[in-house]
């Protein structure tokens, strides 16, 4: 936990350089960097988000091969994990990063810094935790940005209405937005979908999955030297309100493939959620959820997540129809190593087809997707199928957490709004939640609070 304490210190020396630079510019005027593409049809990208993900993303899309691309600004609320990335990128992508200090931006407000660097037409990318989707893309539809953001996109109702305006919006300003859904761009998947559509296995009549693993997102008390929210958006794994916990984080993208090979969203959630051993956490995550979901004509998907030590570990999914069976997903989102089968009994002499292997990587095959759609100025906008993926894996969890049947008109139109002024953040903000008498921030008690999730 000592580094933690380091991190404001550092952050500290940080803005009073960028604080100096940023002095210096505003004497000459509004300080606003400017970067110049010239005439060679160069995609210019903004990091906003520069942890593990967002890192992994802006690598993604600078290995791109269908015409230039480079990224020219970074926004973080974190000196260190602006600079990591800084340091990781141009080591990997060399002149692709052209991120002088002058557009390297620090805090909340650091976005927006970062998408004014941009030309109408460019890309941010979104890698913050999700609380803050909405703010980021109002701001990049009203600079006609095209948009890459990582998912889960919404963590209740009402930013969940939000964002499903706001992706009309900017499907009226053919703005390209992608979601970082990627199991939807794996060529194996798409063939199994397309196998399963001809009637490979039949009608799907049940589907389930797991993600079971170690403990995850297990955060103790705030330590010194850090703001308690600052110390929420960095262990944001841990808090509802800033990414809707494990379970929205870790288990949308299967909740997401099944709906998928089904064709259809599930429109009602009947859940069971418990926490166990979590030593001193003091977190908002449960252990276990295992999650009845039903679609509209009735099929059900169960599934089951647990993060314990100890325990049985699985990461799959599954679908059953009358005439056979598929995997989805076999150890890990890729590769998917994609099968049908005769029967229900998964084995190699029921095998019907396999995905051959290697597999193309589908964290790579999402970026060419989006950016092939903007040089060919090709509709493209998943935001709508993302806050649906959203907003279902929300339903899952306020069902668990309130122990209430929830369907999909609850959770959109429940009026909890986890942080309603998460657009007015600044560093000395109060956090969304705080610490009880208990030494615990506050837990879902299914039963007990039934309206909302804590």
């Amino acid at each position: 936990m000592r580094g933690e304490g380091l991190e404001g210190s550092t952050r500290r020396g940080f803005m009073k350089t960028t604080s100096r630079i940023a002095a210096a510019s505003a004497l000459a005027g509004t300080f606003v960097p400017s970067v110049h593409a010239g005439e060679d049809n160069t995609i210019q990208v903004a990091l906003i988000g520069c942890g593990g993900r967002g890192t992994g993303a802006a690598q993604n899309a600078l290995s791109e091969k269908n015409g230039p691309i480079k990224l020219v600004a970074l926004a973080d609320v974190f000196p260190n994990r602006l600079e990591n990335s800084y340091k990781s990128l141009k080591e990997r992508m060399g002149d692709k990063v052209d991120v002088p200090d002058d557009r390297k931006f620090l805090g909340f407000d650091a976005y927006k810094k970062a998408m004014d660097c941009l030309r109408p037409g460019d890309v941010a990318i979104f890698a913050t935790p999700p609380a803050f989707r909405w703010v980021h893309f109002t701001y990049a539809i009203d600079k006609n940005l095209n948009v890459f953001m990582e998912k889960p996109i919404t963590v209740d109702g009402p930013t969940s209405r939000r964002m499903f305006d706001l992706a009309k919006k900017a499907g009226e300003k053919n703005l390209k937005v992608g979601v970082g859904l990627m199991v939807r761009h794996c060529r194996g998947r798409r063939e199994l979908k397309k196998r399963i559509e001809d009637g490979e296995i039949g009608e799907i009549t049940m589907m389930h999955a797991y993600r079971m693993g170690g403990p995850a997102a297990n955060c103790g008390p705030k330590p010194d030297g850090i703001t308690e929210l600052l110390y929420q958006v960095r262990q944001f794994h841990s808090f509802i309100w800033a990414s809707g916990g494990v379970y929205s984080d870790f288990y949308i993208h299967q909740i997401d493939e099944c709906s998928w090979m089904k064709g259809a969203f599930p429109v009602k959630a009947h859940a069971l959620g418990g926490r166990h051993y979590r030593g001193n956490a003091v977190d908002q995550n449960l252990d276990t959820y295992s999650v009845e979901y039903t679609y509209p004509d009735g099929t059900k998907l169960f599934y089951f997540g647990r993060q314990m030590a100890g325990c049985h570990n699985e990461f799959a999914s599954y679908v059953h129809g009358t005439k056979g069976c598929a995997i989805v997903s076999t150890s890990a989102h890729t590769p998917g190593k994609v099968r049908t089968f005769q029967g229900h009994v998964f084995s190699p002499e029921n095998q019907l087809w396999a995905f051959p292997q290697p597999e193309p990587n589908p964290y790579q095959l999402e970026w060419d997707d989006l950016i092939e759609a903007i040089r060919t100025d090709q509709p493209y906008n998943e935001v709508e199928r993302g806050v649906e993926a959203s907003l279902v894996t929300s339903m899952g969890r306020m069902a668990a957490h309130t122990g209430r049947i929830v369907t999909r008109e609850d959770i959109l139109n429940c009026p909890h709004e986890m942080a309603p002024d998460v657009d007015k953040f600044t560093d000395d903000s109060p956090a969304p939640v705080t610490v009880q008498e208990n030494g615990l921030y506050p837990q879902p008690m299914p039963g007990v609070k039934t309206d909302r999730e804590y």
